[in-house]
Parts: structure tokens; C-alpha cells; sequence
């Protein structure tokens, strides 16, 4: 059974820092891409960061890039999202994701498989 469980959220202020980690199991993800999406309150789910470990391919949303950084620790088989100069408007519940074997990098939530349940971040002004 293929989990994805994501921790590490909380409340910060602004300006602050957070690491989002996201524990994989169930199946090998090693030839993945992998993703964190964020979904604040009264909106759709945003494309956050992915990363292509095959393809050495990393995107950002143009709203974080500069401030957070994905990357994957294998032996864990933990997904990071180290988010910096956090914002008010970062405030969210964010999700990692995974895709099926050898698929494209991409920014759009149905091209990925696996879902975790979500971790709530807070960012106070």
C-alpha cells in the first residue's frame, strides 16, 4: 500500500522558517517526480514545487522561488520542503505528491498518483 505522510507544518511568523518532511512507502519512487502543492482556504490547489531526480529537472512556482527548496533524502525515504522568508500569504495546507514511474515533470495536480493527507501551515503577520 502506497503512503505518503506529510509533517513539519505549524504556525511561524512572518519571515520565519519551516521544514515540511513527507514520508514515502509502499513502492519504490526512486524514478518519480515528486511534489509539494500547497490549498489555502476558499481556493484550488497551487503548484508548490516538483522535482525530477531522473531528469535532474526542478520547477517553483514564481510566488516561492528563491525562498524554498524541495529536495529528497533516499535512505529516509523522505520528500523535504524547506520554506524561507515565509509570508502571510503562504499560509496554506500543503501537500506532497508523487507520479507513476518515469513520468514527466509537471505543475498540474492530476499528473500525479499519490496524495498525502496535507499539513497545515500558518504564517502570522
Amino acid at each position: 500500500q502506497v503512503q505518503l505522510v506529510e509533517s513539519g507544518g505549524g504556525l511561524v511568523q512572518a519571515g520565519g522558517s519551516l521544514r515540511l518532511s513527507c514520508v514515502f512507502s509502499g513502492r519504490t519512487f526512486s524514478n518519480a517526480v515528486m511534489a509539494w502543492f500547497r490549498q489555502a482556504p476558499g481556493k484550488e490547489r497551487e503548484f508548490v514545487a516538483t522535482k525530477s531526480w531522473i531528469a535532474r529537472v526542478t520547477k517553483y512556482a514564481d510566488s516561492v522561488r528563491g525562498r524554498f527548496t524541495i529536495s529528497r533524502d533516499n535512505a529516509k525515504n523522505t520528500l523535504y520542503l524547506q520554506m524561507n522568508s515565509l509570508k502571510p500569504e503562504d499560509t496554506a495546507v500543503y501537500y506532497c505528491a508523487a507520479s507513476q514511474p518515469l513520468a514527466p515533470i509537471a505543475t498540474m495536480s492530476p499528473s500525479y498518483e499519490y496524495w498525502g493527507q496535507g499539513t497545515q501551515v500558518t504564517v502570522s503577520s
